[in-house]
């Protein structure tokens, strides 16, 4: 199984972007995302490309489901999907946002 993890776009530098991912900074590349982001924007991130902008109208309650796995799933193996998504991200360098 494939997992996207849902990440707010804080920087964009060219085909890079800086990623929160719930409080770690990621930098995730932007090669095959489905449109053009900005800094604000939510992508769905996969082993650190971003795949997919989020709509607008779907952030809270994407947001709202990883976080309820990550709460409550702490021994589970789809949370552990999760966490092994954003450490596979390379660590964004500090920036004007740190």
């Amino acid at each position: 199984m494939c997992l996207g993890v849902p990440g707010r776009v804080l920087e964009v530098r060219g085909q890079t972007a800086v990623v929160d991912f719930f409080g770690v900074r990621r930098e995730t590349r932007l090669d095959v995302v489905d449109e053009p982001v900005a800094p604000g924007d939510y992508i769905l991130n996969h082993v650190g490309f971003a795949i997919r902008k989020i709509p607008t109208p779907e952030i809270g309650e994407t947001l709202a489901l990883y976080e309820m796995l990550l709460r409550e799933a702490e021994h589970d193996i789809m949370a552990a999907d999760v966490r092994g998504e954003i450490d596979a991200a390379p660590v964004a360098e500090d920036g004007p946002d740190a």
